[in-house]
C-alpha cells in the first residue's frame, strides 16, 4: 500500500537538524513562530552524531590512555589495555544522550519534526523525500526557509570511500578495532586529530600532505608546535605529495603519491584515511526551484542577516561557507530565526573562534598581527612561554604559548593565538575581550586565579604592555 501525498504549511520551514538548523528551529519557535525541522538522518547533524562530539570522546580516551602509558617521570607506570570497541561504545551512548536532547528541547520548543530529505518544489513550497516503499512525500508550504544542510567530507579522486581500505573521519570515528598502520591523507585539522588520537593507541600513523606544512591557514610557529609534538609521539609526516591511487594488497592498502616534480612514493598501511576537508551539501537541495544558484564551491551567498539572494530564504551553518564552525552555525541560526520573527539582529564576525583539537590544542580568535596590519591597525603583541607557567609544568605541558594582538592606539585587543593545553577553553576569555571591546590593561588589571593555565593570559597582556613579571618583556 502506498501512502499519497500530504500537503502541510509552516511560517519557517528549517531544513537540516545540525548545529545551525536546530539551535534556528528552537530559537524560532520561542519567538512564536510556528516552525517545521525537516531532518533526514540524525538530531544534532554532523557535529554531534559524527564530528565535533565524537571525535572530541575518542581524543579524550585517548589521551587517558597515553597519559597513564607516558607517565614515568611523574612516578607512575602503567601498561593500559585498548578496547576500541569499549571506547566507541561509550562514545556513542555520549553521542546518543545529546542527539536525544536535542530531539527533546525541539519539541519543547513547539517545533514539529519530519524525518525526510527536504528540497525545494517552488519559491514557496518544499516536498519531503521519504526511503522505503509505500513512504509517500509530503509537500510544505512556507512563509520563510531556512537552509542547514551541512557538509561532507571532500573525496579525492580515485581514493572514493569505501568504509574498508579508504575511510572518511566517520567511517574512522567507528571503527571497533585500532589499525596496525594508517596512512592519512591531508594534515588540516581533522588529519591532525585523528592522526594523533590513532597514534595514542598504538597504530603507526603516516601523514601524505601535498603543501609544506601541517595546518594551513595557521601561522608558523602555531602549527610548529603541533608537528613537533605529533613528531615526537611518533607520527611520520611527508610534505609535498599528493594522493595519486592505491592498490590493495594481502595485508591492506598500498597508497601511492606524487611530488609536484613526479616522483612518486609508495606507502604500505592497513588502512587510509583521507580527510582533505568538507563540502557544503547545496546538490540535493533542487535550489532552482526557489531561484537560487550556489557558487562555483556549492556555497550559498547570505549577508550579515544570513539571508540569501532570495529574501524569504535563509542559509546558515557549512552552506553558508566560512567559518565552517559549529558554534558559527548555531550563532547564525539564532540570527536567523532573529529576523524573522522582526528582531534587530545582525551576525559578527570578528571575535568567533576557532579550535583544533590537536596536542597541545589551538585556538584562535580575531585577527593574526599580520592581520591586523593589513587592517590598517599599528598592532603591539604579546607572548606568554608556557614554560614559564606553573599549572602546564604541574600538567607536564609545558610546549606552547599565550600570543595577544593589540591596537597600539588605543590598545584595544584585536585577536589572540592561543597553543596549550585546554586552548579551547581558554580562548573564551579573549573572544569575550575583543567582544567587549576590551584594552590590555583591562585584562592584565583582571585578578587571575594561580596556579592556572589562565595566568598565560594575564601575562601576555601584561608583556605587550612592557609589564609582565614572570617573561622578558618585549
Amino acid at each position: 500500500m502506498v501512502v499519497g501525498d500530504v500537503t502541510t504549511g509552516t511560517e519557517v520551514l528549517v531544513i537540516g537538524g545540525g548545529p545551525g538548523g536546530y539551535v534556528a528551529a528552537i530559537r524560532a519557535g520561542q519567538l512564536g513562530l510556528d516552525v517545521t525541522l525537516v531532518e533526514k538522518d540524525a538530531y544534532g547533524g554532523a557535529c554531534l552524531n559524527h564530528g565535533c562530539i565524537p571525535s572530541k570522546a575518542l581524543i579524550s580516551a585517548a589521551d587517558v590512555a597515553h597519559e597513564a602509558n607516558t607517565a614515568e617521570h611523574m612516578g607512575i607506570y602503567a601498561d593500559p589495555a585498548v578496547d576500541l570497541q569499549g571506547m566507541v561504545e561509550w562514545k556513542d551512548g555520549v553521542v546518543d544522550q545529546l542527539t536525544g536532547g536535542v530531539e527533546k528541547l525541539c519539541k519543547a520548543a513547539g517545533v514539529t519534526l519530519v524525518a525526510g530529505r527536504a528540497e525545494f518544489a517552488g519559491e514557496d513550497t518544499a516536498r519531503v523525500v521519504r526511503d522505503g516503499e509505500g513512504q509517500g512525500a509530503e509537500t510544505i508550504a512556507f512563509e520563510h526557509a531556512i537552509v542547514a544542510t551541512g557538509s561532507r567530507p571532500v573525496e579525492v579522486p580515485g581514493f572514493e570511500f569505501d568504509g574498508e581500505h579508504v575511510l572518511s573521519s566517520r567511517d574512522a570515528l567507528a571503527l571497533d578495532s585500532v589499525p596496525d598502520s594508517l596512512v592519512v591523507v591531508g594534515a588540516g585539522y581533522i588529519g591532525m586529530e585523528l592522526s594523533t588520537v590513532f597514534r595514542k593507541l598504538g597504530c603507526d600513523v603516516t601523514v601524505v600532505e601535498m603543501l609544506d606544512d601541517v595546518l594551513p591557514g595557521y601561522e608558523d610557529d602555531v602549527a610548529r608546535v603541533v608537528r613537533s609534538r605529533a613528531e615526537d609521539l611518533g607520527v611520520e609526516f611527508h610534505f609535498g605529495e599528493a594522493a595519486k591511487d592505491w592498490t590493495e594488497t594481502d595485508e591492506g592498502i598500498t597508497v601511492r603519491t606524487e611530488s609536484e616534480d613526479g616522483v612518486v612514493s609508495a606507502f604500505d598501511a592497513e588502512r587510509c584515511l583521507v580527510a582533505v576537508g568538507r563540502q557544503p551539501v547545496t546538490d540535493t537541495l533542487n535550489l532552482d526551484a526557489v531561484g537560487l544558484e550556489p557558487d562555483v564551491d556549492g556555497f550559498l551567498a547570505t549577508d550579515d542577516r544570513a539571508r540569501t539572494a532570495v529574501e524569504h530564504v535563509f542559509a546558515v551553518g557549512d552552506v553558508a561557507g566560512e567559518p565552517m564552525l559549529a558554534h558559527a552555525a548555531s550563532t547564525e541560526g539564532e540570527v536567523a530565526a532573529e529576523v524573522i520573527a522582526g528582531e534587530p539582529a545582525a551576525l559578527d564576525h570578528q571575535a568567533v573562534p576557532a579550535a583544533v583539537f590537536t596536542d597541545p590544542e589551538i585556538a584562535t580568535v580575531g585577527l593574526t598581527e599580520d592581520e591586523a596590519s593589513e587592517a590598517g591597525f599599528d598592532p603591539v603583541v604579546g607572548t606568554f612561554p608556557l614554560r614559564a607557567n606553573g599549572r602546564a609544568l604541574t600538567l607536564g605541558e609545558d610546549e606552547g604559548f599565550v600570543r595577544v594582538v593589540a591596537a597600539a592606539d588605543g590598545e584595544f585587543l584585536l585577536g589572540a593565538q592561543v597553543v596549550a593545553p585546554e586552548a579551547s577553553e581558554l580562548v573564551a576569555e579573549l573572544g569575550l575581550a575583543i567582544e567587549m571591546g576590551a584594552r590590555l590593561e583591562d585584562v592584565a588589571a583582571t585578578v587571575h586565579t594561580h596556579p592556572t593555565l589562565t595566568e598565560a593570559t594575564r601575562e601576555a597582556c601584561a608583556n605587550a604592555l612592557g609589564s609582565a613579571i614572570h617573561t622578558l618583556n618585549r
